[in-house]
């Protein structure tokens, strides 16, 4: 299971662990992925989606996982939430 966001897309960064004698290592840095369900209102039913929690935020903020996706670029949708958000705008 990769460590992407299903929702916005966001992935490991690369960086320096760096020590007070500015000795640097590398590290990643891994995005705050949470396991959740999200309840779409014009499909009367629930998608579990393993995102963000900036994303989780964000969908909130918007409206609701309906709006979110309608708003979202199809670049950074998951291919399982790509087929949702189709699926949402053939309902409407």
């Amino acid at each position: 299971m990769s460590r992407v966001c299903e929702l916005t897309g966001k992935a490991p960064m690369v960086g320096n662990n760096v020590s007070h004698a500015q000795n640097k290592t590398k590290r990643r840095f891994l995005p705050n992925l949470c396991n959740v369900t999200l309840l779409s209102d014009r499909l009367g039913r629930s998608f579990k989606f393993r995102i963000t929690a900036h994303a989780l935020r964000s969908v909130d903020h918007i409206g609701g996982l309906d709006a979110f996706l309608m708003k979202a670029r199809d670049e950074k949708l998951s291919d399982r939430a790509r087929k949702i958000k189709r699926d949402i705008e053939a309902a409407a």
